[in-house]
């Protein structure tokens, strides 16, 4: 069995086609493979369904073994994957109900057109003792974006508490967010199924919506994550994403890994 690795911003994927699998694709083969100590470790897994000329449809698998709505890192990544293997420069991916168009930029950079963003009015939870104010965000994948110091302990503990809380019965991403500037945000990512991670995309898209939405910000928005950079740019209730999406390797399993 042959995979690929890649990543965007050091949020690590492996890239799969499915006609490719000696067995199928399970929660627990997942989990077995995003391990880090006793698979190959990755941040999720792209399962490519099927590819024909510049469209691809693929299958997003969170290493505990959900699978997500959308992940703008590793559409990116499937987008790249996709242009080298058909020479497009233009492609698009289809995730779920959701189609995206990709072009390629110089070097690494891929622009992704998101689509629509759907920004919720502030709204407070209770949790451990205090209430903790928050924007809910849809980018056709749940988030909860908190106006706070993305400080890593922060992070850690508010993380898991809001990614779980009845109000997301679904569960939900989470974002701790400092506004830098009109242009500008840090942002630090707990993410659904994954836990911290270093970037996201779809997470950036959420943040940068609603520092837009609650007047913190102005179109276009550079955020800065643990990873690096990405950009955001949003119009008519729509989003883009650029940013890098890198090959690390490719990986053979070897015949004694049961999956």
């Amino acid at each position: 069995m042959r995979l690929s690795k890649w990543h965007g911003l050091g949020n690590d994927y492996l890239l799969v086609e499915r006609g490719e699998l000696a067995v199928p694709l399970t929660p627990e083969r997942v989990q077995r493979l995003c391990d880090y100590h006793f698979g190959v470790g990755s941040d999720g897994i792209l399962e490519v369904l099927s590819a024909d000329g510049d469209s691809a449809e693929i299958v997003i698998w969170n290493p505990d073994g959900s699978t997500a709505e959308l992940s703008g890192n590793g559409t990116r990544i499937a987008a790249r994957w996709l242009a080298r293997r058909s020479g497009a420069e233009a492609v698009r991916i289809t995730v779920g109900p959701r189609e995206v168009g990709a072009r390629m930029r110089g070097g690494a950079e891929v622009e992704l057109e998101v689509g629509a963003v759907e920004v919720g009015e502030p709204e407070t939870l209770p949790l451990d003792g205090e209430d903790v104010e928050f924007t809910p965000v849809s980018v056709g994948n749940p988030h909860a974006v908190i106006r706070r110091e993305p400080v890593r302990t922060e992070l850690l503990h508010l993380g898991p508490l809001v990614e779980t809380h009845v109000r997301f019965p679904e569960r939900t991403n989470v974002q701790l967010v400092r506004v830098d500037g009109r242009h500008e945000l840090t942002v630090g990512v707990w993410e659904r199924g994954a836990g911290e991670t270093l970037s996201s995309g779809t997470s950036s898209v959420a943040a940068s919506a609603a520092a837009v939405a609650n007047g913190w910000c102005e179109s276009p928005v550079t955020v800065h994550l643990a990873g690096g950079d990405l950009t955001v740019e949003l119009a008519d209730g729509e989003a883009r994403l650029t940013g890098p999406a890198e090959e690390i390797c490719t990986v053979e399993l070897a015949s004694e890994f049961q999956l």
